[in-house]
């Protein structure tokens, strides 16, 4: 299974990506598996704190270019879609366990965890605009606020690959471990968000978030809105097809 749910006795929820022969790029079916899997959490009174995670050799690669370009999120019920919406407004912690690669939206989700933990060899970029395309999952306001503007620009500007220390430096990670501590340290700390009074956690980050929660929402529509028609223009056409060619994409030919 490409994601594999699973439910301890301590009352974490842990979402893996397991695809690692492509380094956990998402497809849609997997974004609509996490969605319902987040959905669920929701209404489980059993379900107490929430784990993400990858493999040691990847996080996530983002998108599956593939996949993508044969369903790209045209409507606001795509499953991409669904899953940005849930894991934004989750009332429940939500702990992120990040080795190897994460690129694209395997960075951008991290911005909506609560609690973030990287290998130190871990490897962050944003390359939208290599891409064509522009910022998603509330990105282009949620980074800039954390980071600071002139760090935000370098990463969604030029889309460059940033070690684990910058994105610690930014404070898109809370703490740094090996590869071969960062799971069990998370999943730790998840254990220790479950014991304490659900209720408590709830209120305290509902406060933490409540001032931005109508932002986020309205700028991941701006941002979709922006992401689509970019998607379909002539820029993101030449740096997919360079991609599968395996070779420099050409934008000097376009405005």
């Amino acid at each position: 299974m490409d994601i594999v749910i699973e439910h301890s006795a301590q009352g974490v929820l842990t979402i893996a990506l397991n695809r690692p022969e492509k380094k956990n790029a998402i497809t849609s079916a997997m974004y609509q598996t996490m969605a319902d899997a987040l959905a669920d959490a929701q209404g489980d009174a059993a379900v107490r704190a929430i784990l993400i995670r990858g493999g040691q050799d990847a996080f996530s690669a983002g998108n599956d270019l593939e996949d993508f370009m044969k369903s790209p999120p045209t409507s606001e019920d795509a499953p991409v879609l669904q899953f940005l919406k849930r894991i934004s407004e989750a009332e429940k912690p939500i702990v992120a366990s990040v080795a190897g690669v994460a690129v694209g939206i395997g960075t951008t989700l991290l911005l909506h965890c609560d609690l973030v933990y990287a290998s130190d060899s871990a490897m962050f970029s944003l390359p939208f605009s290599q891409l064509g395309l522009c910022p998603e999952a509330a990105s282009s306001l949620l980074l800039p606020r954390l980071a600071g503007y002139p760090l935000a620009a370098e990463k969604l500007l030029l889309g460059e690959a940033f070690d684990a220390r910058e994105a610690h430096r930014m404070g898109i990670v809370n703490r740094l471990l090996t590869a071969g501590e960062v799971d069990a340290f998370a999943y730790a700390q998840a254990v220790k968000l479950a014991a304490l009074p659900a209720s408590s956690l709830r209120v305290t980050k509902m406060l933490m978030k409540r001032a931005s929660g109508q932002e986020i929402a309205e700028r991941m529509k701006e941002e979709v809105v922006h992401f689509g028609k970019m998607l379909l223009a002539p820029e993101a056409r030449e740096a997919m097809m360079a991609f599968f060619q395996k070779r420099k994409p050409d934008f000097r030919q376009f405005d």
